[in-house]
């Protein structure tokens, strides 16, 4: 949980449609263009495909389409998707650099194909027949354990280096880290599961899965207007997310070309923190709206500071009530998760939400999939996180139950796949 959540790419309200007869994918791709913001997809390194150009109004969300021979892997700046599963496998007993090869090509492959809207090479389980790409992206990442495995240890950043431990960590082991992570988002249910299917086919016998998450977000569309996202508290969470448009978003999110601590294969990727945060919502519930904005910092309404204004006006920090007391409490999630309370530390936060359905005693096990970005784990996640740690006012309503480190490598241009430079460099 943090203040500096995703701002979502502006929401296309849905236009009436005429049924149209014999609808495939292949003819939705054929009438639209791309939806969602693709950083670095046109005007980018020479080698990666531009993204479509729009050339009519959307009339449904199966038709929008990312791409995926882009400068930084599908899935890290586009908007919030309505649907999205993380996964984690660890390489088989006896699989090593060589099976990994022959993983990634499969995956990137599959990955290429359903981005487009097509069916899987081999054996498609016809799941997303009759449906657009639905702007579905595939991500993939490397953890800490996946060098050993492959005798490439010397190849392992830095910046990969296990995560400290944090007091609100209640960690299930077996649902944390892994060799290898892939996160599957699309707008709509069916076409999300059938990438999840077809990436797991796709492993055989060469990884098995260590643990596997199911998350949601609000569904283009289904409000009067493009708007932050809220999440299972009721809250706003989208506001004082690093925005592309910032002169140095590159440098705070992606890893430079050159210059670098990090080796080369890395250049233009990311780091991803993953973590299941689980909402202690009846605790969170009991709570009166005022008593919810006090932890916050912000008013639950519309988001907006607790010292006046709209959602994105500055927060005055010092700013004291009648009483002489701070308007925004000191220990108020917001306060304590701004860049500038935090030595600029930024990560750009990409989460789904998560109901995996109720205990016996009625609680429901529903939550945050947090998902984070950034150049370097421990200037952004971990900086931030260690203050939380100290004494932020939504700790007591949340646990944190699992988590995993990424190296998420830049993505791959024509004739490359996901990884190539660093399993074949």
């Amino acid at each position: 949980m943090s203040d500096q959540t995703l701002p979502q790419a502006p929401e296309k309200p849905l236009l009436p449609e005429t049924p149209t007869a014999g609808l495939t994918r292949r003819k939705l791709l054929g009438t639209a263009g791309a939806t969602g913001l693709v950083v670095g997809a046109a005007g980018g390194a020479v080698g990666y495909a531009a993204a479509p150009a729009q050339a009519t109004p959307l009339s449904s969300i199966g038709s929008g389409q990312e791409m995926f021979h882009v400068k930084h892997q599908p899935g890290i700046t586009q908007g919030l998707q309505a649907r999205g599963h993380l996964v984690a496998f660890d390489l088989a007993a006896g699989a090593g650099r060589k099976e990994a090869t022959a993983l990634l090509r499969r995956w990137s492959e599959t990955a290429r194909r359903l981005m487009a809207g097509e069916a899987a090479k081999d054996d498609d389980t016809d799941v997303a027949r009759d449906a657009g790409p639905s702007s579905l992206t595939i991500t993939f990442g490397f953890g800490h354990s996946f060098f050993a495995r492959t005798g490439l240890e010397k190849q392992r950043p830095v910046a990969l280096d296990p995560l400290p431990d944090f007091s609100s960590d209640q960690l299930d082991r077996s649902r944390s880290n892994g060799d290898l992570w892939v996160q599957i988002g699309a707008n709509d249910a069916l076409v999300a599961f059938h990438a999840l299917r077809a990436i797991q086919k796709d492993a055989g016998s060469a990884a098995r899965v260590r643990w596997q998450m199911n998350g949601f977000n609000r569904t283009p569309g289904a409000t009067a207007h493009p708007m932050t996202a809220r999440n299972l508290m009721g809250q706003m969470d989208g506001t004082r997310n690093p925005k592309p448009s910032e002169a140095d978003f590159d440098k705070r999110i992606f890893v430079p070309e050159s210059g670098s601590s990090d080796p080369a294969w890395m250049a233009n990727g990311s780091y991803a923190v993953v973590r299941r945060i689980r909402m202690l919502l009846d605790d969170w519930e009991q709570l009166s709206a005022k008593a919810q904005e006090q932890v916050i910092g912000r008013r639950k309404s519309d988001g907006a500071p607790l010292t006046g204004g709209t959602e994105t006006t500055e927060m005055d920090l010092e700013k004291t009530d009648a009483n002489g007391d701070l308007v925004v409490p000191i220990n108020a999630h917001a306060r304590i998760t701004r860049p500038d309370q935090n030595g600029g530390a930024a990560m750009l936060r990409r989460p789904f939400s998560y109901h995996d359905g109720i205990d016996a005693d009625g609680v429901p096990d529903a939550g945050l999939l947090f998902v984070c970005w950034q150049a370097d784990p421990l200037r952004g996640f971990v900086t931030v996180q260690r203050k939380l740690d100290r004494g932020d006012a939504l700790s007591q309503y949340i646990r944190h139950e699992s988590s995993g480190l990424f190296a998420v490598p830049g993505g791959a241009a024509e004739g490359e796949y996901v990884g190539q430079r660093l399993l074949e460099g």
